[in-house]
């Protein structure tokens, strides 16, 4: 089920870039998980990770927006 809130989120901010900007904001993984069950996506940072395969350890810059979104 957490999973299937990963790809229901990426399908929501498709159409919704108001919420996009808003979990684009979040200063790191954690916060934007928390950012995402604020609007009814119920996941973990890790089930977000394995189903985006994203990172933060693996990024060589800043991060300026959340992969997959």
């Amino acid at each position: 089920m957490a999973k299937e809130n990963v790809v229901k989120l990426f399908r929501k901010v498709q159409t919704d870039l108001n919420l996009k900007q808003k979990l684009n904001s979040a200063p790191n993984p954690e916060k934007f998980v928390e950012m995402a069950q604020f609007y009814g996506f119920d996941f973990t940072v890790e089930e977000w990770q394995e189903m985006t395969r994203f990172k933060v350890e693996e990024l060589e810059g800043d991060l300026s927006e959340i992969p997959g979104i």
